[in-house]
């Protein structure tokens, strides 16, 4: 019994070691915080409700573009990586002598802490599409949300076809963009539509919705004849080093088409072509009624009958019928 006993209580301070052991944390308690520009950034831990950036449109990346997760309470030695989609991961922010532009970072990075404590990952964005910073820690990894907001506008395009008949609507769109090239929603574009005998302004503003962001259509009635020249015009960005050049004036032209005209024109070419087509064909039928005449004459001389010579006479006679300028003789 007494043994028994022994082992009962052997195995009970087992259990309690074991349990002790599982319990212990491998690290101190991390906490993590998101800022952007020293202020506790908005969102960030749902994919509806992402940490808005706005885009280094100057090239420099500063703390107003930066989300920082900044992990504290790391145990010495912890390796923390991330990984980001939609935008890049960069271990400092731009300082004097140490610039940090819109080239710079990768899509993913680890650090190790070594005798420190802390980690600071810095995340900025070029586009406006959602995009994700995935932090992994000690086997557990979180993922945040940003989302880059466009710039100042950059750049205009004009689009539209290059034609157009007499008389209809014409549809000319804009576009504006920032300098990475998104769509930028409420820029004022101006268009002016110049005809031979007209001209008019049109101030336009970008549409924010979704479906059409950064666009704006205006219908123009197309004049009888002529060329209209379309001419687009806004106040965009200064020009800033290593990025797209601004465009501020885009220059369109619309050839005005006569449909009525080219109708006729193109009536009267099939006119021409199917004359020629049977000027030709009347050609061929000569030549192969001609052909028939000189075997038939062949064949008469050849045989030398009646019947010969009767056929050829045949086609001779035909013959003189239908081309009087160039008769045969007949055979006797």
């Amino acid at each position: 019994m007494t043994s028994i006993k022994k082992i009962a209580f052997a195995l009970v301070a087992a259990t309690a070691l074991a349990t002790s052991v599982i319990a212990t944390p491998a690290s101190a308690a991390v906490s993590t915080a998101l800022t952007v520009g020293g202020n506790a950034a908005v969102g960030g831990t749902a994919v509806s409700a992402p940490v808005a950036l706005p885009v280094p449109a100057d090239n420099s990346v500063d703390a107003v573009d930066a989300l920082k997760i900044a992990l504290t309470g790391l145990d010495t030695g912890t390796t923390v990586s991330a990984v980001a989609t939609n935008g890049k991961i960069v271990t400092a922010l731009a300082a004097a002598g140490a610039p940090v532009t819109a080239a710079s970072g990768t899509s993913s990075v680890s650090i190790s802490t070594g005798t420190g404590t802390t980690a600071d990952i810095y995340v900025f964005t070029t586009t406006t599409a959602v995009g994700t910073v995935a932090v992994t820690v000690g086997g557990n990894t979180t993922t945040y949300y940003f989302q880059g907001t466009a710039g100042a506008l950059n750049a205009i395009e004009l689009a539209g076809a290059t034609s157009g008949a007499a008389g209809t609507v014409y549809t000319a769109t804009v576009r504006g963009v920032d300098v990475f090239g998104n769509a930028k929603g409420g820029a004022s574009i101006s268009l002016q539509v110049v005809t031979n005998t007209a001209s008019t302004t049109y101030a336009l503003t970008t549409d924010t919705a979704t479906a059409t962001l950064g666009t704006k259509t205006q219908d123009v009635t197309l004049p009888a004849a002529g060329t209209v020249r379309l001419i687009a015009t806004a106040t965009v960005a200064s020009a800033v080093t290593g990025l797209a050049t601004p465009v501020a004036v885009r220059v369109a032209d619309v050839t005005v088409r006569d449909l009525a005209s080219e109708l006729t024109a193109k009536n009267a070419e099939l006119a021409a072509e199917k004359a020629a087509h049977d000027v030709t064909k009347a050609e061929l039928a000569k030549v192969k009624a001609e052909l028939a005449l000189v075997i038939a004459r062949a064949e008469a001389a050849e045989a030398g009958t009646k019947s010969a010579k009767a056929k050829y006479n045949v086609l001779a006679t035909k013959w003189n019928k239908k081309f009087p300028k160039t008769k045969v003789a007949l055979l006797k």
